[in-house]
Order: C-alpha cells, then structure tokens, then sequence
C-alpha cells in the first residue's frame, strides 16, 4: 500500500498548489471572481430551496463557512484520486485535473459582470496542477516503477506485483520526494494564505466604494450634444467604460487604499504643509468634466488612450492654500504603491481642469483606476500626469526631482501629441466595393481637434466629418465616405489640431515621448 499513499500525497499536493496559484493570480488581477468561491456559489445556486434553509436551520451564519470547509475535504479527497488515477494510467489524472478546471471556468463565466481577465485564475490553476503532477510522476514516480519492472523480469517473474514501488530505491530518494511534496504544501499554504488577505483587503475597500456617495459638482459637465457620437457600426463609443478603459500602472497588485484612512498631503516649496482626508475632500467644490486621457506607450493606431467624465476638486486650489513657493516648476505626485510622476507646475495651476478625480463616470473611481483619488491633467501623458492611488503631491523643481520615468530615458515634460485612428474598417476587412463609411478617432487635448483627413491608396487627401465636439480636451469622431472599387486598398488617417497644425506623419516610436505617424489600415473589398 506503500506506492498508492505516495501517489495519493501527490495529487493532493499538485492540486494544492494549483488551486492555490489559481486563487492568488485571481485575488490579484480580478478579486470578486475567486475560482473556488464561484464553484461554491455555483453549489449555492443549484441546491434545492430545502436544503439551503435546512442549513441555515442548522449552521445559521456559519452555514457558507461550512460550505467553504466541506469543499476543502471535497478537494482533497478529489485531489487524492487525481494521485490514485494518474497512478493507473499516465494522464487520466491530469485529465481529471482538467475536468475540474472547465467546472471553475463555468462557475466564473455563471458570475455576474464576468470580465475576460477572470478566467486566467482557473486556467492557471489548471496549468499548473497538472504540469506539477506530470513533473513529480516523472521525477520521482516513474523512474522507480520502470526499475522495480526490469528487476522482476532479470528475476525471472512473469508479472509485476501489485503495488510497485513508489519512490526510487533508497531513503535519500524517499526523503528527497519527500521534501518536496513538504515545501508544495508549504507553497500552497502560503499563497493561499496570501490570496485570502489580499481579497479580504480588496472587498473591504470596494464595501467602502460602495457606500460612496458623490457630491454635486459646482460646475457640471455640459450634456453630450446631439451629433457627438455617430451611429456607426465598429466605431469606438464617445464615452470609454470603467471595464474597457486601458490600464498601465507599476502596482504588481492593484492597491486596495481604504478611504477612512486615506490622507493627500502637500509638502515641500509651499509656505505651510496641507493635509486633507476623503471627507474634506469631498467637501470641496467639485467640477465635472470630458478628459481624454491617453498613455505615452501608445502605438499609432493604437488603443492605449481613452475618454471619460472625471468629478474632481481643482488642484490649482489646493496648491493655493498651500501657498507655491517662487522657483519651483514642478509637482512630483506619489502614489501609494510608490509610483511618481513629474507634472509641470504650470499645467497644475492654469486654466484647464486638472483635477483630483474622486469619480469616473458617475461612479466613485474604480479600484483599478485609482480609488480613492487619483490625479487628471488634460494634455499630458500619463507617465507625467496621471498618478492612481494618490497619496503626495510634492512641490519642487525638475533641477531636484524626478518621475518614476524620466531616469529611464523618458521625456519629462510629456504632452500629448495630436493623433488619429481609424476603427472603420479595421485591420485585413473585407467589404462589399461601392458606397463604405470610413470612421474613426482623433485627439490633441489642450488644442483640439479642427479637422481630419483621409488617404485611399495613396490619392489626394480628402476632409472627413468630425462629429460635435464635446471640449477641446476630448477626442472627436469622424467619418469619412468612400467609393471603393473591388481589390485590395490603403486608408491612411491624419488631424489637425485647433491652431491648424497638421498631425506629422513621420514615424516615430513612443519612447522618448509618444509614437508619430499616420494611422494605416489594409483591407479588401469585393
């Protein structure tokens, strides 16, 4: 019997680790859709209406804790078959492992605003358990069975007993395999350990989110006029979601900052340090309004900006109270997760609205957008201007300080550069020639957008028509019809901004400071 217990330890301890793993990635990158929670809520859901109060009855508030621990032995008991089977016959255990990971991506893809990303936690957990598994097998499982059947036959047996042996001969060896099944348990513990505490942190704050109210802004965003968004199939909406608004940040895991305790200080060149919490910001007089917001890396073409409604307190006013010091030109912004970024004092403190945003969308900003505050400067990259988390703003000078970025090659200024982008037709479409719309985006916040042009297959450029503009900070829409003849064709995009400055079309990657070019699509008609 000593051969099955080693296969059974097996299983338990690469499933182990594979849930685990599964667990943790989701706590990190989509904590609400935790694979193991979905299962069980999974079993919640599809248990009679009996049954659910019989253990309510009989556990009271600690009846989902009870679940939660019966599918633990479940698992393991699970897990053990995995070793039993694999044991039998190489794969059919790591089949078995499988099996289980398409019930976790069910029970995720059952949960309510399931995003794509929550379904890498199952999938890893599968990846891992069974790579695991078929690492041991053959590390310390296989080889023993392959010697043990070799020895019986020089021996003269005509059969292997039944139950060969587990490891490969020897106490060095039974201890090796031994050690390692010790540290993966070891392993499983910890991170899933650490899954739960980031979760546990992660839900805390978003119950705090939600009991967010936001206060009326003194100065509203004006409504979205009729003709600012254009009807127009593939067209990406005037308005970016939370859910599909890009994301590019240095925090590993995304900073669950509780907004009881949250404090913005203002330190350095000002005539007395400010202090404020999430309450008295709150209490400030808010404006609204359209920001287009966009990330130094992007390609052109490239999806890697987006556009929203942002609430937020003026941080001209708050540098105000804290009264600006002469020499200084510039605001180094802290994140809690360490991150820094270099903002010119005067995009701090002109007329445009950069803000500390406290809403997105009508909503309180969403944890992987910077909640509880975050800064939005229109007409700057986010690298120099956009910090999530906030937590510092620094007054100081370019001559002293430097953003996370600058040291490493990047422009420490960073304005946004005029672009354009064509979502209609997209890359390799194939249409019918004759009448076809062509429509797409562009964007130069802080000077606007007073036109855009297009290109086919090298022809003269010709003027599309912009939709209603919403502020000079926001991108526009355009449209541009066509007559296509059948064959294969070259659209080619460029804008110009509100001071009639043509978008250059010399190619140019992001780095130092933001990718040039003309927006090219190919595709064919027929």
């Amino acid at each position: 019997m000593e051969a099955r217990r080693y296969w059974i330890l097996a299983g338990v301890v690469c499933v182990g680790v594979g849930v685990a793993a599964g667990e943790l990635l989701a706590a990190f990158i989509s904590p609400s859709a935790s694979p193991v929670s979905a299962v069980g809520q999974s079993v919640i859901s599809l248990l009679p209406g009996g049954m659910k109060e019989w253990a309510i009855h009989l556990f009271g508030t600690n009846d989902k804790t009870v679940l939660l621990d019966s599918m633990v032995v479940i698992m393991a008991v699970f897990a053990g078959l995995v070793g039993v089977l694999e044991r039998r016959r190489r794969g059919l255990g790591q089949a078995l492992i499988a099996a289980f990971g398409v019930v976790g991506i069910l029970a995720v893809a059952s949960l309510a605003d399931t995003t794509a990303v929550a379904f890498v936690a199952p999938v890893a957990a599968v990846v891992v358990g069974m790579s695991l598994l078929a690492w041991v097998a053959n590390r310390f499982l296989r080889p023993a069975l392959g010697r043990q059947l070799k020895a019986e036959f020089d021996a003269g047996h005509g059969t292997h007993s039944e139950e060969p042996a587990a490891v490969v001969a020897g106490n060095t060896s039974r201890r090796t395999f031994l050690a390692y099944m010790g540290a993966g348990a070891a392993v499983a513990v910890i991170a899933g350990g650490a899954a739960v505490m980031v979760r546990r942190a992660a839900v805390v704050v978003a119950d705090l989110r939600a009991k967010i109210k936001l206060p009326r802004p003194l100065k509203a965003a004006p409504t979205v006029p009729a003709g600012a968004e254009l009807p127009i199939d593939g067209l990406t909406p005037l308005v970016t979601s939370a859910d599909s608004f890009y994301r590019i940040d240095t925090a590993l895991v995304v900073p669950a900052v509780n907004s009881d305790t949250w404090t913005l200080s203002v330190t350095g060149m000002v005539e007395r340090e400010v202090s404020l919490n999430f309450a008295e910001l709150l209490a400030k007089p808010m404006v609204e309004t359209f920001v287009t917001i966009g990330c130094v890396s992007n390609e052109v073409g490239g999806n890697l900006v987006g556009n929203a409604l942002w609430l937020g307190w003026p941080v001209r006013e708050l540098l105000a109270e804290a009264g600006v010091k002469a020499g200084a030109d510039m605001v180094l912004s802290t994140s809690t997760d360490g991150f820094t970024a270099g903002t010119p004092l005067e995009a701090m403190t002109d007329a445009r609205d950069a803000i500390i945003a406290v809403g997105m969308n009508g909503e309180p900003l969403p944890l992987v957008h910077g909640f509880p505050a975050r800064l939005i400067v229109p007409g700057l990259y986010g690298y120099v201007s956009g910090t999530k988390w906030l937590k510092e703003l620094k007054v100081t000078t370019f001559a002293a300080d430097q953003g996370y970025w600058t040291p490493l090659g990047w422009d420490a200024l960073g304005p946004i550069k005029t672009a354009s982008r064509i979502d209609v037709p997209g890359a390799g479409a194939k249409t019918a020639a004759g009448k076809f719309t062509a429509a797409g985006l562009a964007w130069s916040p802080e000077r606007g957008i007073s036109g855009v042009q297009v290109q086919l297959d090298g022809g003269s450029w010709q003027n599309a028509t912009l939709a209603v503009a919403l502020n000079k900070d926001t991108w526009v829409q355009w449209e541009a019809p066509l007559v296509l003849s059948s064959g294969n064709h070259e659209l080619k995009v460029r804008a110009i901004d509100g001071t009639g400055a043509v978008q250059t079309g010399v190619a140019a990657p992001p780095e130092p400071n933001g990718a040039t070019g003309y927006d090219t699509v190919n595709f064919s008609t027929r």
